[in-house]
């Protein structure tokens, strides 16, 4: 009996501090950005760098297609490689929180918590570079993850199109596929500069940086524009 009411009691505190918050901020909360407000015009993301092995050709590939993307970073990967920071930024990419060190939200503590806020915006600013959008890993909040949010003037965006590029079993064809087949008029696509450092695959970002060679093209051409978060009005 003892061990069924502390189970229930864990359970209870769970939900609320954690189950219930992620489920509001992705279906719920109208403050949270998902997709875009205008059609045709669709937001190509990245999450988890950057990463010295990847960041950089994907930066090629985009500006090859001469294509801005946000890149939401993991604030101690940003500290340990400042040289693709700067390059996104001279460049014309958004630059977005991710976190400080990719830890699951679900798990936080409310100290944990306003560390990773205030840690990861501290090194941002070592930038001289403004942060305005966040967006938490796995898409994941707990119950203080909105408080820091409003804190700390953010704007939280998730996505929805995924193509499960971090996977092991992902292959060039299969993200090709997916990009083509899930990506709508106000698509918020969701894709990976990083791997097994933030619970991905190894290598797994080669085969997105392969995949978006010939994807973004196709998407250019049937009308799709890509913008950054700044043209959403918000």
């Amino acid at each position: 009996m003892y061990f069924t009411t502390l189970m229930a009691i864990i359970i209870i505190i769970f939900l609320i501090h954690s189950i219930i918050p992620t489920l509001y901020n992705k279906y719920i909360n109208s403050n949270i950005i998902k997709l875009t407000n205008k059609d045709n015009e669709i937001m190509l993301t990245f999450d988890d760098g950057p990463d010295e092995r990847y960041t950089n050709n994907l930066l090629d590939v985009l500006k090859e297609n001469q294509i801005k993307a946000t890149f939401f970073v993991v604030a101690e990967n940003a500290k340990n490689n400042p040289e693709i920071i700067y390059r996104m930024h001279k460049e014309g990419h958004t630059i977005a929180l991710h976190s400080l060190a990719h830890k699951n939200a679900l798990f936080y503590s409310y100290k944990y918590t306003k560390k990773d806020f205030k840690n990861s915006i501290e090194i941002m600013k070592n930038f001289n570079y403004q942060i305005n959008y966040y967006r938490p890993p796995w898409g994941h909040s707990n119950i203080f993850t909105n408080f820091f949010v409003k804190k700390y003037s953010l704007k939280m965006i998730l996505w929805d199109v995924m193509a499960e590029d971090w996977s092991k079993y992902a292959t060039v064809d299969s993200i090709s596929s997916k990009l083509i087949l899930r990506t709508d008029r106000n698509s918020i696509i969701c894709l990976h500069d990083a791997g097994e450092n933030s619970g991905g695959a190894f290598n797994a970002p080669l085969k997105t940086i392969e995949a978006l060679s010939t994807v973004l093209p196709k998407l250019k051409l049937v009308g799709y524009k890509f913008i950054t978060p700044e043209r959403l009005g918000h």
